[in-house]
């Protein structure tokens, strides 16, 4: 499969590069594939951590298990969609190097979003993702 995907960090807007993510990503024509919010809930039901960065891992790893499903690599991620109950600028530095991690430096476009609750009580973080698939 090749990317077709160009990541832009134009210089008129701040340097999301050193973040992680990138401003602008251009998809050139392929299949758009929308993974659904994926969160720290494991097929084997065992219960989510309570640990904000321990559910990241979690959530990266699921993410990671959608991508090789569809026979797809960090790499063909356009964006990625992450939210967080009760995001504030500490919470964000905890789960920013495992979030970062799940895409093996592509640096994909990034939207954090604050929310106030998920989709059951014990959830912090979900993510989820628009990807570009070749063929």
């Amino acid at each position: 499969m090749t990317n077709s995907i160009v990541r832009l960090n134009p210089s008129t807007l701040p340097d999301a590069g050193e973040m992680g993510y990138s401003q602008i990503s251009i998809a050139e024509p392929g299949r758009m594939v929308f993974i659904s919010g994926q969160v720290a809930w494991q097929p084997s039901g065992e219960p989510v951590p309570e640990s904000l960065v321990e559910q990241m891992k979690l959530v990266s790893k699921n993410v990671r298990s959608a991508l090789h499903a569809l026979g797809a690599k960090p790499e063909h991620v356009v964006m990625a969609r992450i939210y967080v109950v009760g995001l504030t600028p500490e919470r964000l530095e905890q789960l920013m190097p495992p979030f970062i991690a799940t895409f093996d430096g592509a640096q994909p476009c990034v939207t954090g979003v604050g929310v106030d609750a998920l989709a059951a009580p014990d959830l912090q973080v979900e993510m989820e993702l628009v990807v570009r698939l070749a063929h």
